[in-house]
């Protein structure tokens, strides 16, 4: 998202990391969040349920 000098915002971050579970992506998952943290933007609610959604899809249960 910053190569293309857009400003990502919250609902942004949550959008890419609910595909990145529906894609099975749980790892990209979990660098969407650390990334949006860096951003100084904070993780909501909808941001930490995609993230537990996408390890749960992976089995990756003790991450979530």
């Amino acid at each position: 998202m910053l190569e293309a000098k857009l400003e990502p915002d919250d609902i942004s971050y949550s959008a890419g990391i609910s595909a990145c579970g529906k894609a099975e992506q749980w790892q990209r998952a979990l660098v969407l969040l650390s990334e949006m943290r860096e951003a100084k933007l904070e993780p909501t609610v909808i941001s930490y349920s995609a993230g537990i959604s996408a390890c749960e899809k992976g089995e990756q249960w003790q991450r979530a």
